[in-house]
């Protein structure tokens, strides 16, 4: 059994988190398929957006103590992804991440990877390590403050308690909180209204606004400038007034 599903979609790929036995905890098949799922998505000119999910009753409970307890610790992380093959990888298109269930310690980190969230009402969030005298070592101490709010996030790291899907919705960290059979059906909507939009435009706006609140103004003014530079020599830029002109629905090349 794979420890990571992939299929695609018309212009949607699709990774399954697929050890329901173990709560999806990362071990070393994880982060290696999880790579191997992104670089197929970078590969692929056809797909335009993805999403990630987990089967089974939990999204991700972390990392898997016991492979770490075996001193197999280092195969949960890949050089390019860093942890579970995800939380440090350059990626170019919108990432979904449709949770059902918990997602704990770096089950959170993952979900904070992604671009946006739709999760289950019963879904709870947090970052326990503290509890263990440890810390999260996988984004979550400087994604969780840009994602809430730094008074919010603080609590929850310092405490280690959880996080409901409630008050996320709340906190700006989560897209949609919806009964947990609708997760994937809302997660798919979502992505179908991105898939409406230029493709390289939608990319190029990825890639700012990732660095919102890392950069300056300045600096993001210029590499708007830059990405609006070439977005300019596309064909897709073309045909954006050309159809709305013409009043139908843009045919997006891609290119």
């Amino acid at each position: 059994m794979a420890a990571i599903e992939f299929e695609k979609q018309d212009h949607i790929a699709y990774i399954t988190l697929n050890r329901p036995e173990a709560r999806n905890a990362v071990n070393g098949d994880v982060a290696q398929g999880m790579e191997a799922a992104l670089d197929a998505i970078e590969e692929d000119s056809h797909i335009r957006v993805a999403i990630l999910s987990g089967n089974g009753k939990a999204f991700c409970a972390g990392a898997d103590l016991k492979e770490v307890a075996a001193g197999n610790g280092a195969a949960l992380s890949t050089k390019r992804g860093g942890f579970a093959g995800i939380v440090r990888r350059e990626r170019s298109k919108p990432l979904i991440a449709a949770i059902t269930g918990s997602a704990l310690a770096g089950g959170t980190e993952i979900a904070l990877s992604c671009d946006m969230i739709v999760c289950s009402q019963e879904t709870q969030f947090g970052l326990p390590e503290v509890k263990r005298s440890l810390i999260a070592g996988a984004g979550g101490l400087f994604r969780l403050p840009r994602a809430l709010g730094m008074a919010p996030a603080l609590e929850a790291i310092l405490t280690g308690d959880p996080l409901p899907a409630e008050r996320a919705w709340q906190l700006g960290m989560v897209n949609k909180v919806v009964a947990a059979d609708q997760v994937m059906a809302e997660a798919k909507a979502l992505a179908e209204r991105v898939m409406a939009n230029a493709p390289l435009a939608v990319q190029a706006s990825l890639r700012i606004a990732r660095r919102a609140l890392i950069d300056d103004d300045d600096t993001l003014f210029r590499a708007g400038g830059k990405e609006m530079a070439v977005i300019s020599k596309t064909e897709d830029y073309q045909e954006g007034p050309r159809a709305f002109i013409e009043k139908r629905a843009p045919q997006w090349k891609g290119k």
